[in-house]
């Protein structure tokens, strides 16, 4: 690995397939030639009008809406961005963003050919089309069409940065190469898919065997058309990609729908630096903010309760009760306590109920000492937007790593921040750790040559990988684990008759 390389040529191929090979989605594709073993071009989009039937008959349900934004995006306005802006946008909607009416693209890939079939019967065609992205229809067409299907395992990699390429390519060239202006040099770093995953999934199609997890897939196809609007059905749609092993990394990009978790502290400094203005906006932007905050943690928000004058700022009543004011100005008052107190006892109509409770006052100013004191006999957690603004972005990168319960654990009376700074700690470690085992899975496999192994071995070899700290056996074995449940799937698991004759494989990576 780490080789530069010298590219000349680029295959031509439907944008919305070059899509799904830079997920990871697929790993082949159907060109119209014979490319020989070895071959590596690099991949230039296209639109989709040459394809031999209409984007909803040609491309399966769980990749359709996919397929047709691209093609919706191809048809449209020219639009065309500097490879400098191209980090800013979600990777999933690079693609079509970098195609336009007119001869420009940015190549984002290349791709080396591992192996080249032939297929020529029908028989086959139902197999793989559950394997791809394309209808058994679609397939049945380009045979009759060319009485033979070409179809190549691509290696595909990412550039380092998009490669601007101002060609016209005529519509006969689909499936074709044509020539580059000039050589591109491209390195093997940074494959789509680890070894170990693509070649099983080489070893799949080769074989036409079944996919592992037809449940899942069945899934995606009703998740798809929910994707475009609801960011959850996004999240949980890339969740079983790399569950599946159609995509190997994490998202690097900020997420446009988390845009907001950037403006945490800055709406905090805000309300702090607008004291005395009487900026009744600025207050409410950031109470509305850290009510975001404490929903995107986990917390259950009581939307029927609403703060400002006569109310507590933040109820939250699931997994526990929790109340919170938030204090704009360069000192947070005494009397916050108070209405903390009498605020909270009005919404939980009791005082034993807000006794129990976790009470939380959330500003960007130093409290008065007497505030302090008051926090401490009271039980109240005073945190800066500083610290919750670190807490959303651990959960943004780890979803659903914050336990909210042994956060509450760290919420000690009086100013908190640190106590918060150590749990944020504690759970960074325990990710590196996870990390770890995953790569000495990965690791151990790649250099015994196995598919699988035991934790008898893994905790041999972990003596000798420089580990973050020591371990017992079942308690590796426990987090191996967690690491290969289905909500994971970072590691696939091969049960024994007993713990220790379980076996484990590599999945995907746990990226830190």
């Amino acid at each position: 690995m780490n080789s530069l390389l010298p590219v000349s040529t680029a295959l031509c191929l439907p944008a919305p397939d070059i899509t799904a090979l830079i997920q990871g989605r697929i790993i082949v594709a159907i060109p119209r030639m014979f490319i020989r073993v070895g071959q590596k071009f690099a991949l230039y989009p296209v639109d989709s009008s040459s394809i031999p039937l209409s984007i909803d008959k040609y491309y399966c349900s769980n990749f359709l809406p996919v397929a047709q934004s691209i093609s919706k995006q191809c048809n449209s306005q020219e639009i065309f961005i500097q490879p400098k802006q191209l980090s800013l946008i979600p990777e999933d909607e690079q693609l079509q963003l970098l195609l336009s009416t007119e001869s420009k693209v940015l190549i984002q890939a290349w791709a080396k050919c591992e192996l080249s079939q032939i297929i020529d019967e029908n028989q086959f065609l139902e197999k793989l089309s559950r394997l791809t992205i394309w209808t058994q229809e679609g397939l049945e067409k380009i045979l009759h069409k060319q009485q033979h299907i070409f179809l190549s395992y691509l290696r595909v990699y990412k550039l380092s940065q998009p490669y601007e390429v101002s060609l016209k390519v005529e519509a006969n060239k689909l499936g074709k190469f044509i020539g580059l202006p000039k050589p591109l040099t491209v390195s093997d770093t940074n494959p789509i898919l680890p070894d170990r995953t693509f070649a099983a999934r080489k070893r799949q199609l080769e074989k036409l065997e079944p996919p592992q997890h037809p449940e899942l897939e069945k899934l995606l196809d009703v998740l798809s058309p929910l994707t475009v609007n609801n960011s959850t059905a996004k999240q949980l749609e890339k969740d079983i990609h790399l569950f599946l092993g159609w995509s190997n990394q994490q998202t690097v990009y900020i997420d446009s729908d988390l845009a907001w978790t950037n403006e945490i502290t800055v709406l905090g400094n805000r309300s702090q630096e607008d004291e005395g203005k009487s900026n009744y906006q600025a207050g409410t932007d950031f109470e509305n903010i850290v009510r975001q905050s404490l929903e995107f943690l986990g917390f259950t928000i009581d939307y029927f309760h609403k703060g400002g004058a006569g109310g507590v700022d933040v109820f939250c009543s699931h997994p526990y009760p929790l109340v919170a004011e938030c204090k704009s100005g360069k000192k947070i008052p005494n009397e916050t306590a108070v209405q903390l107190l009498n605020l909270g006892t009005l919404r939980l109509k009791s005082q034993e109920l807000l006794k129990q409770a976790t009470k939380l006052i959330i500003g960007p100013g130093e409290p008065t000492t007497q505030l302090k004191d008051a926090a401490k006999v009271h039980g109240m957690a005073i945190i800066n937007p500083e610290t919750l603004e670190k807490l959303v972005k651990l959960q943004s990168k780890y979803c659903n790593s914050i336990d909210l319960f042994k956060l509450q654990d760290f919420l000690k009376a009086g100013q908190s921040d640190a106590e918060v700074e150590k749990y944020i700690a504690q759970v960074e470690e325990e990710i590196k750790l996870r990390s770890h085992l995953v790569n000495l899975v990965k690791n151990y496999l790649q250099n015994s040559q196995m598919d699988s192994t035991g934790v008898d071995a893994l905790h041999g070899a972990y003596f000798g990988s420089n580990p973050p700290q020591p371990l017992q056996t079942k308690e590796m074995h426990e987090i191996l684990i967690e690491l290969s449940s289905p909500l994971t799937g970072y590691l696939g698991r091969i049960k024994g008759t007993d713990w220790n004759s379980d076996k484990f494989y590599f999945l995907r990576e746990l990226i830190i």
